[in-house]
């Protein structure tokens, strides 16, 4: 087993834990490397839940912030092991993880390590198969047999925000929109219905769809909704008889699920639809006084975050929640995937300041 020097300053952690291979499923490595460092501070109560390891200080503070890190990657596209480049004049660190999220996980096993005194009682979660179906998401299966552990005043997700704090996040939801029709032979097309050509007005529809930007609590969100995919055929001689858009709307926390769910039916009127998946978004959490303070401490300016994260399943159990990390999102998952090590060090101090006690 790879040990793990949580002393060796954040980079150089980074650097070693996205060395250890962790695609969503086959993260027990990383999680062992991680389970066995952090065990052995005194600080630290710490339990394994399969590969989700959970930290925490009990200092009798009044308040607990929980900060959390998914140790899990999309699968790794022969841009491992890590190494380091110039671009521009700045240096980076290159790799699967290096933006979503090891950096950001690097960042708070760093700071585990170090404050044995923070100004809060700290939960840290480092958690797996972040990447893939919610049903096994780490913190998912957390919340279900242990939910005492997300009880805290705030909470902070290290996804990559660029360095900066991204207040809460778009829900998502996914429907299917279904045409039907009546196969023949394409030689005698007139014979039967064709129900790709009946799915057009779908399209047309969501071609000519708006997207609505919504302030919430201060920052503004965008929304979009969009065919992701669409299937149907049988063969190369055979008039289709049904036909299958599937349709992802990113909705501004705002909105409740079934708000959202009655805007995407209310473009797709007259068709068959059947939703499939959907998660609410959280709203900014900015509000909070500890979110306040972290906002000073940090010197960022609030910005919102468009994607879906984990801050929402905060949310729903009543935490604020931000994410806050290095890296740029636009570069996760991307196969030139490199952070800027200056955002990892300003994260670390960032972070620093704001739980060190006065």
């Amino acid at each position: 087993m790879q040990r793990l020097d949580l002393t060796a300053g954040s980079v150089d952690l980074a650097r070693a834990i996205c060395d250890i291979p962790s695609v969503s499923g086959e993260e027990g490595p990383l999680a062992d490397a991680i389970f066995e460092a952090v065990r052995a501070l005194p600080h630290l109560d710490v339990s394994r839940h399969g590969d989700t390891i959970v930290a925490r200080t009990d200092l009798g503070r009044a308040q607990r912030v929980v900060i959390a890190g998914h140790i899990d990657t999309v699968p790794i596209n022969a841009n491992l092991p890590t190494r380091d480049i110039v671009e521009g004049g700045a240096a980076y660190l290159w790799g699967r993880g290096t933006v979503d999220m090891k950096a950001g996980t690097a960042v708070q096993l760093t700071l585990a390590a170090e404050l044995a005194d923070p100004r809060v009682d700290i939960t840290w979660m480092w958690y797996d198969n972040e990447e893939v179906d919610s049903e096994r998401n780490g913190l998912t299966r957390l919340a279900r047999t242990r939910p005492d552990l997300f009880a805290a005043d705030f909470a902070i997700l290290g996804e990559p925000s660029n360095g900066q704090v991204e207040g809460g996040c778009n829900g998502t939801l996914r429907v299917i929109a279904r045409t039907h029709g009546v196969r023949s032979h394409s030689a005698r097309a007139w014979m039967g219905e064709n129900a790709i050509h009946r799915a057009a007005p779908i399209l047309a529809r969501l071609a000519d769809h708006r997207p609505r930007e919504i302030e919430v609590e201060g920052l503004v969100y965008r929304e979009g909704l969009n065919a992701v995919r669409i299937s149907g055929g049988v063969a190369g001689n055979v008039i289709p008889d049904l036909c299958e858009v599937e349709v992802n709307f990113r909705f501004a926390p705002s909105r409740t699920v079934e708000e959202a769910e009655a805007h995407v039916r209310n473009v797709l009127d007259g068709f068959e639809v059947e939703l499939v998946d959907a998660a609410a978004g959280a709203r900014p959490g900015l509000e909070a006084p500890l979110a306040q303070e972290f906002l000073a401490a940090v010197g960022a300016e609030p910005r919102p975050k468009y994607g879906w994260t984990d801050v929402a399943r905060f949310s729903a159990l009543g935490v604020p929640a931000v994410n806050y990390g290095p890296g740029d999102p636009s570069l996760a998952h991307h196969d030139q995937e490199r952070v800027p090590v200056a955002q990892i060090e300003d994260v670390e101090r960032g972070l620093r300041a704001w739980l060190t006690p006065p």
